[in-house]
């Protein structure tokens, strides 16, 4: 089809030579390596301790890690597929950027829900326990994947209706907008964007600013939890710039197209590599109960108990 071959010749374009192509994989895995490796050390602590995965606060928290480490994973994967193959059959590439866009907007999601328990723990002490409870926790995880799916779920339904079947069996450059090209899924997804991101900054700023009247009464777990939101507010302006990204693009191409790719790289570290590093560096270092734990394995502290009499046992 002629958009599998206008992506090709986009991608022979732009193409970096062998040694930066090596380099910024390299540069993408070890990232990604990392921040999963500590996404890893967290998931692994929450499983292995009861005082966690009991605790709404820390149920929420290691979903965020969960789904930012799937999403990272699918960015990363789909950065190396940039190089070396270059084009997906668009049936598989559907199949990726639905479940990298059900995540993607899982995260504002799960940050204002983070929030509200904030809010909830430290406005309403005497009521949490009966409000944030565990079960009520996991069904608004599922709540947050349901409305995920709601959103993106039509762009398949719509491409699928109005698009030929020898395109599902084409190539193309793994793009949101390749493998959903309809003009008006972008005007419906630009719309979606605008509501989630008013109703999360709503929620953001009501909690904030709720706690922050609390804090002053020299609460100091109210100040932590004002804090936190400042930074869920900080994690939050780096999801926005997902949203900026496409309208970003063709400026940077416009400005300096000599470096328009190095400048790509720049934008897919920004926009899709630091948000998803905030959770488990911040989140997670930051909470001392949490990072006790955590520290048992990152140095690799493991308690062995061997029964005295089989110290000097010996096959007779």
């Amino acid at each position: 089809m002629n958009m599998s071959s206008t992506n090709e010749t986009v991608v022979v374009n732009y193409r970096d030579s062998y040694t930066i192509a090596v380099t910024k994989n390299v540069i993408v895995v070890a990232i990604g390596i990392s921040i999963n490796f500590i996404s890893a050390s967290l998931i692994h602590t929450f499983r292995k301790h009861q005082v966690f995965n009991m605790n709404p606060r820390y149920i929420l928290f290691i979903h965020l890690v969960i789904n930012d480490m799937i999403q990272l994973m699918l960015t990363v994967f789909l950065f190396i597929i940039s190089y070396t193959l270059y084009t997906l059959h668009v049936s598989v590439c559907c199949i990726i950027i639905l479940f990298t866009l059900f995540t993607t907007e899982n995260t504002p999601l799960n940050l204002a829900c983070m929030a509200v328990e904030c809010y909830i723990a430290i406005c309403l002490p005497l009521r949490c326990t009966q409000i944030c409870t565990v079960k009520r926790t996991y069904l608004l995880i599922v709540l947050i994947w349901v409305t995920s799916m709601t959103s993106v779920l039509p762009d398949l339904f719509v491409t699928l209706a109005i698009e030929p079947r020898e395109f599902f069996h084409s190539k193309v450059f793994c793009l949101r907008h390749n493998v959903f090209p309809s003009p008006h899924l972008t005007k419906k997804n630009n719309a979606c964007y605008v509501v989630f991101l008013v109703i999360v900054w709503f929620i953001l700023f009501y909690t904030y600013f709720r706690i922050l009247f609390t804090a002053r009464a020299a609460n100091k777990d109210a100040k932590k939890a004002r804090n936190t939101i400042l930074l869920h507010g900080f994690q939050m302006l780096l999801c926005m710039t997902t949203y900026v990204g496409p309208m970003l693009k063709p400026a940077l191409k416009k400005w300096s197209p000599e470096n328009y790719v190095d400048s790509l790289f720049a934008c897919y570290i920004i926009i899709h590599i630091l948000p998803r590093s905030i959770s488990p560096i911040i989140y997670g270092l930051r909470d001392k109960k949490l990072r006790s734990y955590l520290r048992r394995y990152l140095t690799c502290k493991v308690t062995i108990t061997i029964h005295p009499q089989t110290i000097f046992k010996r096959p007779l």
